[in-house]
């Protein structure tokens, strides 16, 4: 069930993708600035826009498709070689309906190595998910951030939470239409010898025409400390950005 503040929480965001979108082709580097220290915003390589709802929170987009991000639980599993991502996505209106998959997702990790979405047997062999999937249940940022237009509620149930799902099936794909808002859990298992490091990380979510990259930072304590304390002023700076390359996309139509 989608929340009504999420969906009126993010009109505005909505009207900025509509106007921006043409313009997201070839984005420049932003730099943002908060007590004397520079913080450079990740540039996707494909065309796209991303927001900052939370701290852990991001949204991403571009002409066809919409995705919503939680990382709470990823930032506090360094050191782990599992990473689990609250997810949702959906497409805009003008998009037909479409299937997406199991390896429609993967993440960048800060190497550049690209990592696709775990197996359902890879997760039901692994030890460890149970007391992630509980950590994950105590502690949840709301990622019910979508267009006003996908109003009905869907699962992504790739995984199974033996932790609150008992009985449930996964599937390796679902339907996804301009009505629906579908959310869900991802899990990645980093590559042999790895495991959950601080730095860059993308969500690359594969849609039928485009592919959406929703950027996530791994926190260092120290960065995460910077990022408590400053977090107001930078989301109000990047969103002061988005509305500036809002007004120049709407100049050149």
């Amino acid at each position: 069930m989608i929340s009504r503040k999420g969906l009126f929480g993010v009109v505005a965001i909505f009207m900025v993708a509509l106007f921006a979108a043409p313009a997201v082709m070839a984005q420049d580097q932003q730099t943002l600035t908060a007590q004397g220290r520079e913080v450079e915003v990740p540039v996707p390589t494909e065309p796209g826009i991303f927001t900052m709802q939370g701290q852990f929170t991001r949204i991403a987009y571009n002409n066809e498709g919409w995705v919503t991000l939680g990382y709470r639980t990823a930032n506090d599993s360094q050191g782990q070689e599992w990473m689990l991502l609250e997810a949702g996505v959906t497409v805009f209106k003008q998009v037909k309906s479409q299937i997406l998959k199991r390896e429609s997702f993967t993440i960048t990790l800060p190497d550049e190595s690209i990592v696709p979405m775990a197996s359902m047997e890879e997760y039901r062999n692994a030890d460890s998910l149970w007391s992630l999937n509980s950590r994950a249940n105590l502690v949840r940022d709301p990622i019910n951030y979508f267009p006003s237009t996908a109003a009905q509620g869907c699962a992504m149930l790739f995984f199974t939470d033996s932790t609150r799902d008992m009985g449930a099936i996964a599937y390796d794909q679902f339907e996804l239409s301009w009505q629906r808002a579908c959310l869900g859990r991802l899990f990645f298992k980093m590559p042999e010898g790895k495991t959950i490091e601080a730095g860059q990380y993308w969500l690359n979510v594969q849609f039928a025409n485009s592919i959406v990259q929703t950027p996530f930072r791994i926190l260092s304590k120290e960065d995460e400390k910077f990022l408590r304390k400053n977090w107001k002023d930078l989301k109000k700076q990047h969103e002061a950005y988005l509305k500036g390359e809002a007004e120049k996309a709407k100049q050149q139509q």
